[in-house]
């Protein structure tokens, strides 16, 4: 096998030989026996290395093909990377929960985009930041749909990318509570499964035109 396993959630390293995969650790919050778990199954199954990702998980790197399914049963856990074109896992700052800076409860709001989108198939991959206060710390400006807290309620940015050309989301809404926010993410993430054209959604919005996704996704 030098291929990724998608269905696995198994990513083909460097050499040819050896995989990644990334267990889902909801907003990054994880608990010390999740730690100990993870740790014991790299080391049971000789993974070379772990590394903390930019979007709060932990990788398990260098992994054989035939360990695969044995270290998915070890760790009772789901894959939350590496899962293709669809709603990726959500990237949550501490929020009003840890933050004495933040102005809305973003892990709430960032668990509940996650239980009712992630893994959603779409035209191209959809990332989401949720961040309690305009530091944003969870990068919403370059995420497909940002979010950021103020002390009346969310902003929604869409459109953000930090890839290869880096595009800065534009705002679509502001002052929105936790239920209107869940809203307008399905509306968004609806439309485009919709009519999306293979590229990520800042292009997709970039080649409709802004107004008229805008008009779409509001009205």
């Amino acid at each position: 096998m030098s291929e990724n396993i998608p269905e696995k959630g198994a990513v083909i390293q460097k050499d040819l030989e050896t995989y990644a995969i990334i267990p889902y650790i909801p907003g990054g919050l994880v608990d010390p026996d999740t730690l100990i778990k993870i740790a014991n199954t790299a080391q049971k199954y000789h993974a070379k290395t772990l590394k903390v990702t930019s979007n709060q998980s932990i990788a398990i790197i260098g992994i054989k093909y035939d360990d695969i399914d044995r270290i998915w049963e070890d760790l009772d856990m789901k894959p939350g990377g590496f899962i293709g074109k669809k709603v990726r896992t959500a990237k949550i700052c501490p929020g009003t929960t840890y933050c004495k800076r933040a102005q809305q409860d973003s892990i709430s709001l960032g668990l509940e985009i996650d239980e009712r989108f992630q893994g959603i198939e779409l035209p191209n991959k959809l990332k989401i930041g949720v961040s309690g206060c305009p530091n944003s710390c969870s990068e919403s400006g370059v995420k497909d749909i940002g979010l950021i807290g103020f002390r009346k309620g969310w902003r929604i940015l869409v459109g953000g990318t930090s890839g290869i050309k880096p595009m800065i989301g534009q705002t679509l809404a502001q002052d929105l509570q936790d239920d209107e926010a869940l809203e307008l993410i399905g509306k968004i993430i609806e439309y485009y499964q919709e009519n999306g054209n293979k590229k990520r959604l800042g292009r997709f919005i970039e080649r409709i035109g802004f107004e008229r996704f805008k008009n779409a996704v509001l009205h």
